[in-house]
């Protein structure tokens, strides 16, 4: 795998280190890792003959994981693919982003099936790519397995996925699967809806967005998560629950939580950005699963970030074609649900977390800091520190830029957010001391490793 060949110094005045911002240097060794961190009155032993970028007044903090992530290959790369992921998290300042384990085919269930994604991303990626195995019925003697070759964990799905590779799991292939990684350093993560029936099968139009909506109430989340708040604490495997839309299932995670259980909790950018009564009719970007939910409700999630009831906020990329998107006829009950968004996690979450009173730390401790550590990478993601790869965002807090199809970077450019005016624009991304993306610039050659945390 390709190293920083070469020292070079990154310096600013508003560099995030020690909780704050402050004046100071970082200097990347030949390996790839932050060798020093000068602070201010040591910037004078800067070392000389080595490279300096200077961001002036623009932030250095540590660069983006992304730990939800569809890229989809191999086999569905008319929907998303390595390349395009990666140069647009690239863009957005994301440094590592983790590869969700279904949507691509074959799926990440089997050790085999991973050997066959890491083959389809080697000498693709233009940042570090770490990988989820997937949990379905049936594959519970390959977990083991599936740990040792390196994945950051399991996900699974509480109804059924969308994709017939991957089918969802009952209460008792997840006790299988706990007490299989029970004595495992991993977590297992749950796309937490349960069905319920046939009572929501969507009744009305079916271009207009409460029709989806109902489909989906609240309840199918509540009692999901109410399943997974018992299984984490009867069988102690960490256990994280995906991009949580509800509000409504807060009280039993902060139960959970306040027992001493080691359960996480994500939501997601378009939980943060949009409520359900301004989806426009016929406008199937913005579906996806679980549902945008009101106005009142997102208030409360922020509520939650605010209070650290939420971990760690991700974008779900979850792109699809046009086609499947049917935006020709605006049928949300048959569109993919799916969300596309890594580029653009970084200014969603600074555009609306200004106004809410969070601050530059929060986004770290969000967007860093947390996702790292869910994903046990964090002795070498999510901080400013010696030793530790220096994975970085340069970026200016102040400067605004619009969504348009010309700056997208990932395959489909279908995105509720285009045409949105956003708050803070990335100037560099830093992956291991070499730049993967300079504003203006075209990308160098992809330089991102493949993560196996084993």
């Amino acid at each position: 795998m390709p190293v920083c060949q070469a020292e070079v110094v990154f310096r600013s005045k508003q560099v995030l280190l020690d909780d704050c911002l402050q004046e100071a240097a970082i200097v990347v060794g030949k390996d790839g890792c932050i060798s020093k961190v000068l602070r201010a009155h040591q910037l004078a032993s800067i070392p000389t003959n080595v490279e300096v970028i200077d961001g002036g007044e623009n932030v250095i903090m540590p660069g983006l994981v992304d730990s939800h992530v569809h890229v989809n290959e191999p086999g569905r790369v008319s929907w998303e693919g390595y390349k395009t992921a990666t140069k647009a998290a690239a863009a957005g300042g994301i440094t590592t982003i983790v590869d969700m384990p279904l949507n691509s085919i074959p799926p990440t269930t089997t050790v085999q099936n991973l050997k066959t994604k890491l083959a389809a991303a080697e000498g693709q990626v233009h940042v570090d790519v770490a990988f989820w195995g997937g949990v379905i019925p049936g594959n519970q003697a390959e977990l083991k397995g599936l740990v040792k070759a390196g994945v950051v964990g399991f996900k699974c799905f509480l109804c059924p996925s969308g994709v017939g590779e991957f089918p969802g799991v009952n209460t008792v292939d997840v006790v299988g699967a706990l007490e299989e990684l029970q004595d495992l350093d991993t977590v297992l993560a749950f796309h937490a809806e349960c069905g319920l029936g046939t009572a929501h099968q969507g009744n009305g139009d079916p271009t207009e967005y409460e029709t989806y909506l109902n489909t989906r109430p609240p309840e199918m989340e509540i009692e999901a998560i109410r399943i997974v708040c018992q299984l984490c604490a009867k069988y102690r495997v960490r256990c994280h629950i995906v991009h949580l839309s509800t509000a409504e299932g807060l009280p039993f995670i902060q139960a959970t939580k306040a027992g001493g259980n080691p359960l996480t909790v994500e939501t997601c950018h378009h939980y943060l950005n949009f409520a359900s009564e301004n989806i426009p009719k016929g406008a199937t970007q913005y579906k996806c699963c679980p549902p945008i939910r009101n106005l009142s409700n997102q208030e409360q999630l922020w509520s939650a970030i605010s209070s650290g009831a939420i971990d760690l906020v991700v974008s779900d990329h979850s792109p699809a074609t046009a086609d499947l998107k049917h935006l020709d006829d605006g049928d949300f009950l048959q569109a993919w649900g799916g969300i596309a968004s890594v580029q653009f996690g970084l200014s969603l979450f600074w555009t609306q977390a200004q106004k809410r009173g969070l601050g530059i730390l929060d986004l770290a401790r969000l967007l860093s800091q947390k996702p790292a550590s869910l994903c046990g990478l964090q002795n070498r993601k999510g901080q400013i520190k010696e030793g530790m790869d220096a994975d970085l965002v340069i970026w200016n807090p102040n400067a605004c830029f619009k969504v348009e199809d010309s700056i997208i970077q990932f395959k489909n450019k279908i995105t509720p957010y285009l045409g949105m005016q956003l708050h803070g624009k990335v100037i560099r991304t830093v992956v291991r001391g070499q730049t993967v993306y300079q504003d203006g610039l075209p990308f160098p050659p992809p330089v991102g490793q493949l993560l196996l945390s084993a």
